[in-house]
């Protein structure tokens, strides 16, 4: 039985940081690329960013430059560091973790991912 379990999200003001955190526990050796998506209200749910097993990385566009993807593995905990925030980054954060996917163009596709968390708030004002 696979758990992911996000953490971090809060309330900040344009410009702050946050740093979400992910504990997986379970069946977590058949991960093969683990990213977050968030969805905002009326709005799909988007990659944000992933990283697979072999350390390799994508982001989205929109947050390039701002987010840090990151893993410890030894911890089983997965991590996305935001910084300069911006009141469009305002959404609910998902964990998500494949057994399949590549880091290829269906990196962001949510269809791709077979586990996902609850989610974390986060909410940027201006």
């Amino acid at each position: 039985q696979v758990q992911l379990v996000e953490s971090g999200g809060g309330s900040v003001q344009a410009g702050g940081s946050l740093k979400l955190s992910c504990a997986a526990s379970g069946s977590t050796l058949n991960f093969n690329c683990m990213g977050w998506f968030r969805q905002a209200p009326g709005k799909e749910r988007e990659g944000v960013a992933a990283i697979d097993s072999d350390g390799s990385i994508k982001y989205a566009d929109s947050v390039k430059g701002r987010f840090t993807i990151s893993d410890d593995s030894a911890k089983n905990t997965l991590y996305l560091q935001m910084s300069s925030l911006k009141p469009e980054d305002t959404a609910m954060y998902y964990c998500a973790a494949s057994d399949h996917v590549l880091l290829g163009a269906n990196w962001g596709n949510q269809y791709e991912y077979n586990y996902w968390g609850q989610g974390t708030q986060v909410a940027v004002s201006s």
